[in-house]
């Protein structure tokens, strides 16, 4: 190039390759490239990293005109854990959930489909390390796809029991606070006249939000082994668990706050309505719970047995569900566009090579 050439501008557009899954309705959009290597010595120290110097990330994938606020992303990174195939950070509505049950069985048959980790066996198990710890993942494959995955978490356990909340509009309220992932206010929809149908979706978002700008200024249970998570941002709706054939059916339905009804019957509530049911012996080792979500989609969570979580009685759970593949795409992201945050944004993404 001579020397009297000008030189060429940078470039203001950032490329992210993705796949969106869904699983039971609720989308997770899994990123493979495009930001940049995060530092820390866990999945979630590099989670606490972004939230803190990158959540511009989760905005623009949550956020008209790239995303839906009712969405779920889920960053691939490095694992740090000797044992972990691979590393993934969930960004919600709500923020950076610990865990998630729909958003692993997604990540991992991504992960799968996509031969990041190569299908080996009809009956596989991979290692992811989420913010929370190792995910213990087991896939059914055949011909190339996952039949199914079955995914178990950190363990859940009972942290705040019969509370009550005088909450505006709708009167006293009794919850139970239960962490299986995050922490989640588990409340009775019968008391409160709902049969978690999908006409009442707005109903339910409305009576949720109410209720968590309530509760949550008072909240502040921290789970014992991870740093703090507070404050709450989950509400399950239960129905009563009818017994089918050695195990159970209810509906159920999960509130993001702010403003999300999951599509999904979720994972983590599941896994939080088994462990409340435990507590009150309502449940045996080996039997399942199957939720059904105001859309009728379905996962299936199964008690493996108790244990402990810095002392306090816990139950391990596991939770069976399907994914299926919406769209492999790269998104470009033009950093002049106006309706683009930079803030916090472009430092974390690759510039072009």
């Amino acid at each position: 190039m001579s020397d009297d050439q000008p030189d060429k501008k940078p470039s203001r557009v950032r490329s992210l390759r993705m796949i969106d899954m869904q699983a039971g309705g609720d989308v997770s959009r899994i990123v493979l490239s495009g930001v940049e290597a995060l530092p820390g010595n866990t999945v979630h120290e590099q989670q606490q990293y972004l939230e803190a110097n990158g959540d511009g990330l989760r905005r623009l994938l949550l956020s008209e005109p790239y995303g839906d606020p009712a969405m779920s992303v889920n960053l691939i990174v490095r694992p740090c854990h000797p044992d972990a195939e691979a590393g993934y950070i969930i960004m919600e509505a709500m923020g950076y959930p610990m865990y998630s049950g729909s958003n692993t069985i997604c990540t991992a048959t991504a992960l799968l489909q996509s031969g990041r980790i190569p299908i080996e066996d009809s009956q596989q198990t991979v290692l992811l390390e989420s913010p929370a710890g190792i995910a213990r993942v087991q896939a059914r494959c055949a011909d190339g796809f996952v039949q199914s995955v079955t995914t178990q978490g950190e363990a859940a356990y009972l942290a705040v029991p019969d509370m009550e909340a005088e909450v505006p509009r709708y009167g006293r309220v009794c919850y139970n606070v239960v962490w299986s992932g995050g922490f989640y206010a588990m409340i009775d929809a019968q008391a409160l006249g709902f049969q978690l149908v999908r006409d009442e979706e707005p109903a339910l978002a409305a009576f949720a939000d109410a209720f968590v700008k309530t509760v949550r200024p008072e909240f502040i249970e921290n789970h014992p082994e991870l740093d703090a998570v507070t404050p709450l941002p989950f509400v399950h709706f239960m129905r009563t668990a009818h017994a089918v054939d050695g195990g159970f059916r209810a509906r159920g339905a999960t509130y993001v706050h702010p403003g999300v009804i999951c599509r999904s019957p979720t994972g983590t509530g599941t896994s939080a309505r088994i462990a409340l049911m435990a507590e009150r012996g309502q449940i045996r080792d080996g039997q399942w719970l199957e939720t059904l979500s105001p859309r009728d989609s379905s996962f299936i969570g199964t008690l493996l047995g108790q244990t402990t979580v810095n002392g306090q009685r816990g139950w391990d759970t596991h939770i069976t569900g399907r994914a299926w593949t919406l769209t492999r795409s790269r998104v470009e992201v033009e950093l002049d566009d106006p309706l683009v945050d930079t803030a916090d944004l472009e430092n974390i993404l690759v510039e072009p090579g």
